[in-house]
């Protein structure tokens, strides 16, 4: 009796998945990171985004460097400062350690606000053209293939890839990949 019910579930499970599914669906997938990095606006992008970082880099050296020159100064009048002055400098290295550590935050903080400023109108940007290029073409989907360890896609076929039909919808020319 058990086989019996098992071929029933197993017909009606195949049935309801055979008709359970739309007929003509299409779908494609598109590398963004390909499509951004093809962009003219990137390398200026790149270019904006490093400048900063340097900047950044720099400041948080000299106040590294300011630090750390404090540091040795009250190291080597350890043995001939009296207990008070000990004390006040102490608490001045804990002021400049605390100031430099939210320094570094705040440099940090300061990147990634720049870094989505530039970055969100190109993504935009990406994502219209990718929705009119899938309105034209008439897919349902296009996934992200070039999302680094964490693609959508674990297989596709080479002629699903529509990212040169982005970057020609965005005005940007490009031999295939």
């Amino acid at each position: 009796m058990k086989p019996v019910v098992l071929i029933c579930y197993g017909i009606l499970f195949y049935c309801c998945n055979a008709y359970g599914q739309a007929p003509h669906e299409k779908i494609a997938y598109a590398d963004v990171d390909y499509i951004f990095n093809k962009l003219p606006v990137a390398k200026q992008i790149e270019s904006e985004l490093k400048s900063l970082q340097a900047q950044l880099d720099n400041q948080l050296k000299n106040k590294y460097e300011e630090l750390s020159k404090k540091y040795s100064l009250y190291v080597e009048q350890k043995e001939t400062a009296n207990a008070a002055e000990l004390q006040n400098n102490e608490k001045e290295l804990q002021f400049l350690q605390e100031n430099f550590q939210k320094f570094e935050q705040d440099c940090q903080a300061t990147l990634q606000r720049k870094q989505k400023q530039l970055l969100d109108p190109v993504s935009q940007s990406i994502q219209k053209a990718i929705s009119a290029v899938a309105t034209e073409r008439g897919y349902d989907f296009i996934l992200n293939a070039g999302a680094g360890q964490n693609d959508v896609i674990l297989f596709a076929v080479e002629r699903a890839d529509v990212s040169n039909l982005v970057l020609q919808k965005m005005g940007v020319q490009t031999p295939d990949k």
